[in-house]
């Protein structure tokens, strides 16, 4: 799956509040609540899951990049919230660097190639500089989804 099949407009946060890691995680399922991709009663059950793998090793890897990504049984296809932030998120990369862009994804459980897949794609195309800066200087979220939406740059 690619970044445009995960991440509708109303999953996207241009101006993240968070300071750290944990805080762009509860921000970013907050978003996908607010839009409905998941449930609220499973806000707690997803966060959970998602920063349990965040403990094992940071997703912050590097460049100003973290894809925080769990499997759940709580949904039924995989769904994305990309967030931005302009001041910088101590998510303690690999890099040591402050992180700009954070993209959350959520696996249905037991979809361990397409958790695979989803992740390959979704670091492929955050290494594209060009594509990075083009994120960063976007003005809003429409702006943001038509840059995820564009084909990318082979």
């Amino acid at each position: 799956m690619t970044l445009s099949e995960i991440v509708q407009a109303d999953h996207i946060v241009p101006s993240l509040q968070a300071t750290n890691r944990w805080e762009a995680i509860d921000e970013l399922v907050d978003q996908l609540v607010a839009s409905g991709a998941i449930a609220a009663k499973d806000r707690e059950a997803i966060i959970d899951a998602v920063k349990k793998r965040e403990n094992s090793m940071s997703t912050g890897i590097g460049f100003g990049i973290g894809i925080p990504h769990a499997s759940t049984d709580l949904i039924d296809e995989v769904v994305g919230a990309l967030g931005r932030s302009t001041e910088g998120i101590d998510f303690e990369a690999l890099d040591n660097q402050p992180v700009n862009l954070v993209v959350l994804f959520l696996v249905p459980q037991g979809q361990f190639q397409k958790h695979l897949h989803t992740l390959a794609n979704i670091a492929k195309l955050l290494h594209n500089k060009e594509f990075c800066q083009a994120l960063e200087q976007a003005g809003d979220a429409e702006a943001i989804l038509k840059i995820i939406s564009q084909p990318a740059k082979q």
